[in-house]
């Protein structure tokens, strides 16, 4: 089967509780097809410079750009008053010089127009001061005379280059997720309704806020006000706070998918979306199916394991590429290292990325981003990076023909919750959360996965609740604090159907409401788990687990007792007293639920995942030194050196590098930061 035909099944097809995918555009972009260009804002640069940024970019090899975003009153400087003819000799011009346009809307941050005739655009802080738009994103999104002007705007775009044969997908609201939350008298009112929708009647609110603590029962609606999103206030209420926010971001971006669908309707969706941003986020895995084709995003790389990780949260359960619509390349306050942004889009490729696009491409030279490095220094004459991207697209362009992008296909999926991330870090200063949940929670998760990661396997990141599961050998959820009901439904369901989960500490502490649940722990799997586990200490030194006659060093003094029922154990922790079980598995249906009784630690999670690789079925791939990173694509592997160290990689007989043309017999040298794709 193709591997256009394979996405088209896939999406389709995908079975469980989400909703129906989004109907890709057949044929878009295809196998074969990688794309390496920049970000691109004219409104920094006059018509002379913009015809030699253009002819730069010929000569450097992109062949795409991404534009629109954070531009709106270029588009519309008055209300109602739309500006499109420079913007159109800019797209003729890219379509001219073989350059596909991705058109970003531009609905976030609004003009200041738009804040001074509408003032419920404007923010109000927690305290009720209304705040002046003084940087990007400061915006009230709920506000509908935004909302409705910002359909107005992608209607505008969408009628005019939707059907432009340049412009290959359209972006939604850069960052939306980064947004800011507001505290209006017209924001609690619809906080109001949102709850009323939610929870129906108030008594059911009282019990979902645990109102009979502290003398906070609530005895009318007209009571009810915002919590305050950095404390102090009950965990519970500030969860239902970031969900009421990410519905109202998930509510914007599908009223753009709904104006995309009618106006564009064979353009994908290519969104620079920000879920896990700090400010606000939203819950993108509940919901991405619904206004997104490919998982796009801003990449900036740090490390490996959690750059990795944060880029398959974007492409989720989907089947097409994913798509780094900002990409590295300098940053604030440093100019960049040579080498480096080659080395992370040949990572990229790794994970099944088709494009990237440097951030930016021009060095701004006011604003808040006027340190950020682009391709082009402050003084408009090309850096090196404008050359190591021509690099990278010449490199794109040989491997386009040689299996790339990567179609994935992931053997084991991680656990990601929107839910679980702000309930284990609920708004202080006196809530026990904090002192209970210390370990952050991607620290947790990234824990979980850097050992399959560094075994070279391919998985993926999702919502257990809202995609279907049955796609993978293993499921690992790891301090999945948050267990809703769809969760644990599918986990149940999936392990009485044969599938393999693996739970640490930390995890289906409470429900939906953030409570504790008033039942055996793990909540709603207690069961599935074949084991009861309510203690937790601290122990007076890091822990040893003996697992498989060997014992296991961990950094961590934190563990859960564990009270099998008809769980076995098959690791204890050494060197605390009575040795109490620190794994345990549970045969379940058809399938197994193995419990891990600390924090995930890299070494423990190492050795249970090698210990299961076999019966499961999920080959590892290629060996590879620590920090060296490897797939297999049609015969050929691509090897990637994320360290700033040589790194020898052994392999079997003699082979080319396709890259680099040089033969090589046994072991491959790769320089710091290197990449190579051997051919036998």
């Amino acid at each position: 089967m193709k591997l256009i035909a394979k996405i088209a099944f896939a999406l389709a097809t995908l079975a469980g509780p989400a909703s129906l995918p989004l109907a890709a555009p057949v044929g878009w972009p295809g196998p074969g097809q990688l794309f390496v260009g920049t970000c691109y804002q004219p409104v920094d640069r006059t018509p002379d410079q913009i015809q030699r940024d253009i002819a730069l970019m010929k000569k450097a090899g992109f062949n795409v750009v991404r534009m629109g975003d954070l531009s709106w009153d270029y588009f519309e400087p008055e209300d109602g008053k739309f500006k499109f003819e420079e913007f159109d000799r800019i797209v003729d011009a890219m379509q001219a010089n073989g350059i596909k346009v991705i058109v970003d809307i531009p609905g976030t941050p609004a003009p200041l127009w738009l804040h001074r005739k509408y003032p419920g655009v404007n923010l109000v802080n927690a305290q009720g001061a209304t705040v002046q738009p003084a940087e990007r994103y400061m915006l009230d999104i709920s506000d509908p005379d935004y909302r409705r002007h910002a359909v107005r705007l992608a209607e505008k775009l969408t009628q005019r280059y939707g059907k432009h044969p340049a412009v290959i997908a359209i972006g939604f609201d850069n960052e939306i997720g980064n947004t800011f939350m507001s505290y209006s008298k017209a924001d609690r009112t619809r906080f109001v309704a949102w709850l009323k929708r939610k929870y129906g009647t108030l008594d059911a609110l009282n019990q979902a806020w645990a109102t009979q603590r502290w003398s906070r029962h609530l005895s009318s609606w007209d009571e009810v006000e915002l919590p305050y999103a950095d404390g102090p206030g009950p965990a519970e209420r500030n969860l239902d706070l970031r969900r009421f926010w990410s519905d109202n971001t998930i509510a914007v971006l599908k009223d753009l998918e709904a104006v995309r669908v009618k106006y564009a309707p064979d353009k994908p969706a290519i969104s620079n979306l920000w879920d896990s941003a700090g400010r606000k986020g939203f819950d993108y895995l509940s919901t991405y199916r619904q206004y997104a084709h490919y998982g796009a995003m801003g990449f900036y790389p740090g490390e490996p394991v959690g750059s990795g990780f944060e880029a398959l949260m974007m492409k989720a359960g989907l089947d097409t590429p994913i798509w780094f619509n900002e990409f590295t390349a300098g940053g604030g306050g440093y100019y960049g290292t040579k080498g480096r942004s080659r080395m992370w889009a040949h990572f990229g490729l790794l994970l099944g990325a088709q494009s990237v696009m440097a951030w930016t491409y021009n060095s701004h030279l006011g604003g808040e981003e006027q340190m950020i490095m682009g391709l082009l220094d402050h003084d408009s004459k090309p850096s090196w990076k404008l050359w190591e991207f021509g690099t990278i697209a010449r490199e794109f362009k040989t491997l386009q023909a040689l299996g790339f992008p990567r179609h994935t296909e992931p053997q084991v999926a991680f656990a990601y919750s929107f839910d679980s991330r702000n309930a284990s870090t609920p708004p202080g200063p006196s809530n026990t959360m904090r002192q209970y949940f210390t370990i952050p929670y991607m620290d947790q998760l990234h824990n979980a996965f850097a050992p399959i990661f560094n075994d070279n396997i391919d998985t993926a990141v999702i919502h257990v609740g809202h995609d279907d599961l049955r796609r993978y050998k293993m499921v690992v959820v790891a301090a999945d604090l948050v267990m809703d009901k769809a969760s644990a439904d599918a986990l149940r369901r999936y392990v009485q159907d044969g599938g393999t989960v693996v739970m640490t500490a930390f995890s289906a502490k409470v429900s939906e409401t953030g409570q504790v649940f008033d039942t055996p722990l793990p909540g709603r799997l207690s069961d599935v788990f074949g084991l009861r586990t309510s203690e937790y200490y601290n122990a007076d030194a890091p822990l040893d687990v003996g697992f498989d006659g060997k014992t296991v060093k961990t950094t961590t003094k934190f563990y859960e007792v564990l009270e099998p029922s008809t769980a076995k154990v098959v690791a204890r922790l050494t060197n605390v007293p009575d040795a109490p079980p620190a794994i345990t598995e549970n045969r379940y249906g058809k399938g197994r639920a193995i419990y891990v009784a600390t924090a995930a630690q890299r070494p423990v999670m190492q050795a249970l995942y090698r210990s299961l690789y076999g019966e499961l079925g999920i080959r590892p791939g290629p060996a590879t030194p620590e920090g060296v990173y490897a797939r297999e694509v049609d015969g050929r592997t691509l090897y990637v050196n994320t360290t700033t160290q040589p790194q020898d990689v052994k392999f079997d007989g003699t082979a080319t590098g396709v890259l680099g043309g040089r033969a090589w017999e046994g072991t491959l040298r790769l320089e710091p930061f290197g990449a190579e794709l051997l051919r036998k």
